[in-house]
């Protein structure tokens, strides 16, 4: 019930009854004339009655623009005019009134969905209840409107024009006649409505009869063409066919089982999908099958019983992962080494010798089953190899920190991914055992005791060098075996045998490295579309995949997906708002020069901050200070000469000792600013620790390298300034967001990496309608625990503090909600929603509406702007909602839609995955997709759009904060400004 509606005080002479819904519900008003689109009772008045209210018409008089369907004058008003009443007058009906039946030979104008014309025959019917109630209204109605009538979009009653009743009627009743043709209705007299038998049958043919379709495709923007890189799959076969299959006796050994069906080729084909006890086959056997084998360990016959349970069809979500095999076995055809999860060439590798690099170009490949069909997914992928192993690192660590040598070791290599090159298997790396070496021993499945040392040169050939050092364990995720068994346990890895993944994190701050780097892992559209055609091409030009498809009835088409016009859009441009000025956005979405030309919509007076710097930057630190007093003007920002405090030497002790006694003996600081020398994690830790929990207030830390070259120093001061003020507090610009009272709230989620199983949450929210104030907070929580626990808190808070703001609760909140996989969609639909919704209940009479939005960016999907037989990088606001679009964890009352939101100087259109998995806020797609468009320009330490909206990446960069170096909470004074950023 909306709280802000008056009480039903009913219209002249009419009590309220029993049989009628509320004002509340229905939109009925008293003495004044209905206007706009309440669908309740049009009250007696003498003049003409506007509005599109669906009711009761007054006597002698036509109202103006009466319900859909102007009603007739006639001589007796007319209750409630619902879809489908025969209308008792000689008159004809205009209007939009879905089944009018008139009795009258002439033609009708404009005569709704499935209305008949002509003679219809009437039934003679009894004053019903309503006439009883309302002796004053003497109209025929049906006893059935007694019972479901709700003066709204209700009934059928005497005839029943609904194209869901009538099966010969309405729209394109009349076969190939058209859609504009009408035809005679069946009559269903008021008898048949009465019987409770029928009575569910009418409630769930009424709801039907009046759903309107899921409508997710937006129509907003410019229509573009536009490519990807799914490749359409055709498959033949009518079904795949599932089997159980069950060995008597019972055979234990998966290999068994497998040599015992391979023996049976004859009668199944070959056996390409069987886990041991589910077997999938393209070709359909009888009902139940048996065949013999024999166990050559002890020579018992085995009887196979093989019974069929499901008959799939091709489209169907299950076949999904058998084709997914069937994919695999096509790259080990082509000569793919599968590496992870992707599949790379190491005969195409790219060494960078310099760098100690490796490059492995490959492909990361997957079917899917989307809106527009089945697909194969293709993506480019690159797998970044170091010439070190993991012992190489290991003995330089050694050398530069002897004393901390395994904890440097632990922080060093616990979490990353180490690949062995003897079997081209990649591990994560859980722990190191320190107690153990090659030399020690270990059981093999068949029950021999060996060492280390003796496997690798048995199996591998590979002789161990180094005997004395540590072993490194994985523990693989807990899998069940065919009958339940689930296995666990580690795996010891030897480092000498393990070479590192990625890029470590000192060569991605090495301009040089990323930049030889960058040539070869950021392809441009064009050099991405020629390796997927190329692709294809392989796939299609070797006889055995091709034979691998037929064997499944699938053929792949040797053409990327071109999606052209209608379901790939570009949104409009959108206008950025300053404090006194404002402009629309060039075709790049950077206003990096407008900025800092003009104000900000708010500033904050820098009256009284301290720079902290030790002795041997004191030229750079003066020279940044005056730089700040000469950029600032025209910002806006009106700033003081600072407290200066130079350091003696850049320890971590001299820094934090000297900033708590500086905030101790003047508590009026707004703002410490740090200058350190070097990229350093200890340092930096300490400094946030202090300001942001022990002694809050805003900080900022600058490397001095970033402020040593004259030339950039403007440039640079002008983005620390718009920084600063954002941590203080101020606002820098917005875009016109026209729903009011809307709170937009954004949450991610961070591993916490000093505790190996905490994860935090970073919470951040909207406090007003400008969406220029926010309130953010953290929670951290175990593992299994559901983070709605922590987010109810969250959200309990931040409703509190814009009523304080506001004076007024929200209504409408949008939630965008960071790292779900589709895995989890059902655990976000099923659990947290409905546990927030319960928050609300703790709010007497408050029920806003809610959007709840999941935001993946971690997707395969590439898209490429396409014009005259070229491929290049698609526009900023470029939006996917239909074709490529999937059916998000098999959901299909799910709005879901693709957008590209920033702008690609390098590479190729990577968008980011929204799913709406809850919306009643009656946000349709154009609202959504122009929404998450808007927030996407509000993220203030960006001149420009990014990937994400604002509020996601806020929450992210607050969660990598708190579990990256506070491991803490950040206190609560700091909660309304982005001191984070």
């Amino acid at each position: 019930m909306d709280p802000k509606r008056p009480p039903f005080p009913g219209p002249p002479g009419v009590t309220r009854m029993p049989w009628m819904l509320s004002a509340e519900d229905q939109g009925q008003f008293p003495d004044q004339p209905p206007l706009g689109r309440a669908r309740g009772l049009v009250l007696p008045k003498d003049e003409p009655l506007p509005g599109r209210g669906r009711a009761l018409g007054v006597p002698g008089e036509m109202p103006v623009r009466f319900g859909r369907g102007i009603t007739p004058s006639v001589s007796e008003p007319l209750v409630g005019i619902p879809r489908g009443v025969r209308l008792p007058t000689d008159e004809g009906g205009f209007g939009r009134a879905r089944g009018f039946l008139l009795p009258t030979p002439e033609p009708s104008v404009g005569i709704g969905r499935g209305a008949a014309v002509g003679p219809v025959p009437t039934l003679d019917i009894e004053k019903s209840d309503v006439q009883q109630k309302m002796p004053e209204l003497q109209t025929e109605v049906a006893p059935a409107i007694a019972q479901h009538f709700a003066v709204s979009m209700t009934l059928l009653l005497v005839c029943t024009v609904c194209w869901f009743f009538c099966p010969n009627s309405g729209r394109g009743a009349a076969g190939d006649l058209g859609a504009d043709v009408q035809s005679k209705p069946t009559i269903i007299g008021a008898a048949a409505l009465t019987p409770e038998r029928e009575e569910a049958r009418l409630e769930e043919a009424i709801r039907c009869c009046f759903m309107e379709p899921l409508q997710k495709m937006g129509t907003k923007g410019c229509p573009v063409s536009i490519g990807s890189n799914y490749i359409p799959i055709c498959c033949k076969n009518e079904a795949v066919f599932q089997y159980h299959v069950t060995f008597t006796p019972n055979v234990e050994s998966l290999g068994m089982r497998f040599g015992m069906m391979k023996e049976h080729r004859p009668t199944t084909g070959e056996v390409v999908a069987f886990d041991g006890s589910i077997l999938y086959l393209p070709k359909r056997l009888e009902e139940v099958v048996h065949l013999k084998a024999e166990r050559k360990t002890d020579n018992q016959e085995i009887d196979i019983k093989i019974q069929l349970t499901k008959i799939l069809p091709p489209s169907s979500d299950l076949c999904i992962p058998f084709y997914n095999v069937v994919l695999r076995r096509l790259m080990k055809l082509l000569g793919l080494k599968l590496v992870g999860r992707n599949h790379y060439d190491p005969n195409a590798v790219v060494i960078l010798g310099k760098h100690r690099l490796q490059v492995w170009p490959g492909y990361s490949t997957s079917i899917k089953h989307t809106d527009g069909g089945l697909y194969l997914i293709v993506d480019v992928s690159h797998k970044v190899l170091r010439n070190d192993s993991v012992l190489d690192v290991m003995n330089l660590i050694y050398q530069g920190s002897r004393e901390s040598f395994q904890d440097e070791c632990t922080k060093e290599f616990v979490g990353s991914i180490v690949i062995t090159r003897y079997n081209n298997r990649t591990y994560r790396i859980d722990d190191i055992e320190w107690s153990k070496s090659p030399k020690d021993t270990f059981t093999l499945a068949d029950g021999t005791v060996t060492t280390f040392v003796d496997y690798y040169r048995k199996n591998y050939g590979i002789t161990i060098k180094e005997l004395d050092q540590p072993l490194l364990i994985h523990r693989p995720k807990e899998r069940s075996k065919p009958g339940g068994k689930v296995i666990t346990g580690e795996i010891l890895l030897l480092p000498e045998l393990s070479f590192m993944t990625g890029i470590p994190e000192k060569m991605r701050k090495d301009f040089r490295v990323m930049k030889d780097l960058t040539m070869h892992i950021n392809v441009g559209a064009e050099q991405h579309t020629q390796s997927l055609k190329q692709l294809l091409h392989n796939i299609n030009s070797n006889n055995e995949a091709v034979s691998e498809l037929a064997r499944w009835g699938l053929s792949i088409s040797q053409e990327i997906l071109v999606v052209r016009m209608e379901t790939r859009r570009t949104l409009p441009s959108e206008t950025i708002c300053l404090h006194s000025a404002s402009f629309v956005t060039s075709p790049a979405v950077d206003w990096s020069r407008e900025v800092v030309r003009d104000p900000s919509i708010s500033t904050v007076p820098l009256n009284c901050w301290a720079v902290f710097y030790p002795r041997r930057a004191t030229d750079q630190a003066e020279e940044l200070v005056t730089t700040f007093t000469r950029v600032a003007g025209p910002m806006g920002i009106r700033i003081e000469r600072p407290i200066r405090v130079e350091l003696r030497d850049d320890r971590t002790e001299t820094f934090v000792k000297s900033i708590h006694s500086q905030l101790t003996s003047e508590p009026r600081v707004q703002l410490v600013v740090c200058i350190m020398t070097g990229n350093r994690d200890d340092l930096y830790s300490a400094i946030k620790k202090l300001c942001c929990i022990q002694s809050p207030v805003p900080s900022q830390a600058i490397n001095v390298r970033t402020i040593s070259q004259p030339q950039k120093l403007r440039s640079i001061a002008q983005k620390i300034l718009l920084q600063i003020n954002c941590k203080l507090g101020g606002e820098l610009w917005t875009v016109n967001v026209p729903l009011k009272y809307l709170m937009v709230i954004g949450v991610d989620v961070h591993h916490d990496v000093s505790k190996k199983s905490r994860s935090v949450m970073g919470f951040v929210a909207s406090l007003n309608s400008m969406l220029t104030k926010w309130y953010s907070r953290v929670t951290f929580q175990m593992p299994h625990e559901e983070i709605i626990n922590g987010f109810r808190v969250c959200l309990l808070a931040a409703l509190q503090k814009y009523y304080e703001v506001n004076h007024a609760f929200p209504e409408k909140i949008v939630i965008y909600r960071d790292g779900v996989s589709d895995g989890q969609l059902k655990t976000v639909e099923l659990y947290e929603i409905p546990q927030v919704l319960k928050c609300f209940e703790t709010i007497p009479n408050y029920e806003p509406k809610l959007a709840f939005i999941v935001v993946q960016k971690r997707i395969s999907t590439t898209l490429y702007s396409y014009g005259s037989d070229h491929f290049g990088t698609p526009s900023p606001g470029t939006v996917l909602d239909h074709t490529s679009s999937a059916l998000a964890g098999g959901n299909k009352t799910w709005v879901d839609f693709y957008l590209m939101a920033h702008s690609i100087r390098q590479g190729c259109g990577l968008p980011t995955h929204y799913i709406a998995v809850y919306n009643t806020a009656n946000l349709t797609p154009d609202h959504l997709q122009r929404l998450t468009f808007k927030m996407c320009h509000l993220y203030w330490n960006w001149p420009g759009t990014i990937r994400v909206p604002a509020p996601c990446k806020y929450a992210h960069k607050l969660a990598f904060l708190s579990g990256q170096y506070l491991h803490s909470e950040p206190a609560i004074q700091l909660s309304e400004k982005l001191f984070f950023l």
